[in-house]
């Protein structure tokens, strides 16, 4: 017989990705936040100019068909990591989310680079997003800035506890883009921590933003990953997604997306739709 911790641990998976997103295999995309106050690239522009375009990229994912999108502080570089966020970013990224989440009636996601842990969860908790992309939710490794990192399931997942925030659900990288794994952390030992600790699904990526993964590499996670879902979370676009797609569960998209797929610049709605498309196999 079950005990019942174990029962209630199980009740927190989701089965699939269409609990969230009500497709099996949603495409999210990705709204990446001009640079917020105290990165570099911040030059007193204000909140509400970071507001109008994140609302306005917001608005043209669910306009070309996409069924999530992730609120993220893409342009706050060079990221830091772990508990280094500052707190002016993180405020600043939760009114952001908030303001999308009242601009598209579509399930919200936050990722906060790097690795935002319980900072990131307290952005999901205020803005009302359903879940977070968390870049290194067990193991250990060198982030592209040169700052080391560890894995931050113990702290979030007590922390989810105390906020009543269960309903936040996690999408945990596995060899995670912009970074290097502690040697022997390899792609099978990564898949089997992250599952041992209640992600609700896996994500796939590349070396770093806008590199897609091998397709092996995919249908190897694929193979180890068993009940959880596996998302892309990097490099895919209209000509390779429908490859990807007969082996993963879903696709988080930004850089293909964007007019002229650049990634600094504002999404393309017609980009999207022929995305999405593609990724149906239409």
């Amino acid at each position: 017989m079950t005990p019942p911790w174990k029962d209630y641990l199980d009740s927190l998976q989701i089965k699939d990705l269409g609990e969230i997103f009500g497709t099996p295999k949603p495409v999210i995309g990705m709204v990446h936040c001009w640079p917020l106050p105290g990165a570099p690239g911040y030059t007193g522009y204000g909140m509400d100019t970071i507001i109008a375009h994140a609302v306005r990229d917001a608005q043209a994912l669910a306009a070309g068909g996409c069924h999530g999108v992730i609120v993220e502080n893409m342009w706050d570089i060079p990221f830091r990591s772990g508990p280094h966020v500052q707190p002016e970013s993180i405020a600043a990224q939760a009114v952001v989310a908030h303001a999308v989440k009242a601009a598209v009636d579509l399930p919200l996601g936050i990722n906060l680079v790097h690795n935002g842990g319980t900072a990131l969860l307290g952005i999901a908790v205020a803005s009302g997003a359903g879940f977070i992309r968390v870049c290194m939710f067990t193991g250990a490794g060198v982030w592209d800035a040169g700052s080391w990192d560890e894995g931050c399931a113990a702290d979030l997942l007590r922390r989810r506890k105390e906020l009543h925030a269960e309903h936040v659900k996690i999408f945990a990288d596995v060899d995670k883009k912009h970074s290097v794994r502690f040697p022997g952390i390899d792609l099978a030992t990564h898949i089997e921590w992250t599952r041992f600790f209640g992600a609700d699904a896996l994500i796939i990526s590349g070396r770093m933003t806008g590199d897609a993964p091998d397709l092996a590499k995919v249908r190897q996670a694929r193979a180890l990953a068993g009940d959880r879902p596996i998302l892309l979370g990097s490099g895919t676009d209209e000509q390779n997604i429908a490859a990807f797609m007969e082996v993963a569960d879903g696709v988080i998209v930004g850089s293909s997306i964007k007019a002229d797929s650049a990634i600094a610049n504002p999404v393309d709605v017609e980009r999207v739709r022929r995305f999405v498309r593609a990724a149906s196999g239409r």
